[in-house]
């Protein structure tokens, strides 16, 4: 059934060219041709449902080669009236000449968390002095043969200079929801000119995996023809907790109370590390690369416990990484001895060095922070594994879609595996990448080790880009 729709959507498609058209040589005309794609409306949605209003600016585009035939496109996107109502889709794909993406299979669509936007979060290798650029996921899935989309949500293109964040107040999970199903119709569209079939898998981590469940909880109330994912891989992140994760929730429930009160106090920019959140993450990083030994400017004495003194920055990046909940308080973390990455405790019972990941390349990664965050998701979210009623699960037994969950041992692990069961999906799989099991979720494998570490191909992407194949 699905073979002949896009039979159909093809030969409809023939004013994209479906494969035959002239590829874009120049940046204009890859932008021209975003624009295309994003007017021309699914043939069977105009059938059913009319033409569409929810229309999308392309305001420019880029190409630059990123290692041997693999090729990173960019494209900024007008999705509002204001100012700052702008994303950007990425691109990372194999070509077969300058220009001319290769036709693919499969494609998948990710979507980042906090703090990070794309390709700090999937292609943090590209500009590394740490890692090979091989070395992230987005590069590796594109190695393989996949067509890999993803977006910069509106606020990682929010400039360091803002000062005035009224226009963070409408965002929220549904406006990111939003945004990700227009980034999924560009995809979509462009993969339908250059000839690309085969399923779009939507992949989000952390709070990209609530604003993941928002969109298909909105797909799943539009007809067949219209839907855009084929499967759904959320990673370290639930939408609401196990009831016998009751202590979970509650946390949840006074993150939700705390972070309003932040709200109300401080405006709509904001999330889990008070105002301008990767400004301070920006510092952390600065600080330790450029004076690891000394003591550090930003952080009080004895933060990290009575008699332990003023921190090194070096100390400070290691234990913001590896024990991420100590820079959280009072607020509590997502689930018990949470943290970005592995460490090694030193003699003081402290992480003191990293156990998967380069510390190097952890010092980078602090430093490509987008310095600012719309808290208004944050607030919802919270709402939402605290077990309120939110406008974006009405429908999610209605997503039957094959899931596959991944998490890590020390991140949100098997905390986020309930949450499958709230889809309608049958064809459901989970993996928890651990170390051993008698290792304390204290020192188990963290949130970005998914994405950073080592290991993280042969343990986290490898799998996978197998289950994708499998579907």
């Amino acid at each position: 059934m699905r073979t002949w729709f896009r039979l159909i959507v093809c030969l409809t498609f023939l004013s994209l060219g479906c494969g035959i058209s002239e590829p874009p040589s120049t940046a204009e005309d890859l932008r021209e041709s975003a624009e295309s794609a994003l007017t021309q409306d699914d043939p069977a949605a105009v059938l059913k449902a009319g033409p569409r209003p929810d229309r999308a600016l392309a305001l420019w585009a880029t190409r630059e080669t990123l290692f041997g035939d693999v090729a990173h496109y960019r494209f900024k996107l007008k999705v509002g009236p204001g100012q700052h109502d702008t994303v950007t889709i990425h691109r990372v794909v194999k070509e077969s000449s300058g220009w001319s993406p290769t036709r693919t299979g499969r494609a998948v669509f990710m979507v980042h968390g906090d703090a990070w936007g794309f390709e700090q979060a999937f292609l943090s290798s590209a500009d590394s002095e740490q890692v090979p650029k091989r070395q992230s996921i987005a590069a590796y899935f594109a190695q393989e043969g996949l067509d890999v989309w993803g977006i910069d949500l509106r606020w990682v293109g929010v400039p360091t200079t803002t000062q005035e964040f009224s226009f963070m107040s409408e965002w929220n999970l549904g406006t990111h929801a939003q945004d990700v199903g227009t980034g999924l119709r560009l995809a979509r569209g462009l993969r339908l000119a250059g000839g690309g079939f085969g399923n779009m898998n939507l992949l989000a981590w952390s709070r990209g995996s609530l604003v993941a469940h928002a969109y298909l909880n909105s797909e799943a109330q539009l007809p067949r023809g219209r839907r855009q994912v084929d499967g759904f891989i959320p990673m370290d992140m639930p939408v609401r907790f196990a009831p016998e994760h009751a202590q979970q929730q509650a946390w949840a429930c006074a993150r939700h109370e705390a972070l309003k009160l932040r709200r109300a106090l401080y405006g709509p920019e904001g999330g889990l590390l008070g105002v301008a959140p990767g400004v301070g993450l920006q510092a952390i990083g600065k600080l330790a690369a450029t004076a690891p030994n000394a003591p550090s400017p930003i952080m009080p004495d004895d933060i990290f416990g009575p008699g332990t003194g003023r921190p090194t920055n070096r100390r400070v990046a290691i234990v913001s990484a590896a024990a991420t909940g100590a820079i959280m308080k009072p607020l509590d973390p997502l689930a018990p001895d949470y943290h970005l990455l592995a460490g090694v405790p030193d003699a003081t019972g402290l992480p003191g060095s990293l156990t998967h990941t380069l510390e190097g390349y952890l010092l980078e990664y602090a430093q490509m922070a987008s310095p600012y965050q719309s808290i208004n998701e944050v607030v919802e979210s919270d709402a939402w594994l605290c077990g309120e009623d939110v406008p974006y699960d009405d429908h999610l037994r209605d997503v039957t879609v094959p899931v596959f969950y991944v998490g890590a041992g020390g991140g949100v692990g098997e905390y986020g595996v309930y949450s499958t069961t709230l889809l309608g999906s049958r064809d459901v799989t989970s993996l928890i990448v651990r170390d051993l099991p008698a290792v304390p979720r204290a020192l188990d494998f963290g949130h970005a080790d998914l994405f950073l570490a080592g290991s993280a191909k042969q343990r986290v992407w490898s799998p996978i880009l197998q289950w994708i194949r499998a579907h």
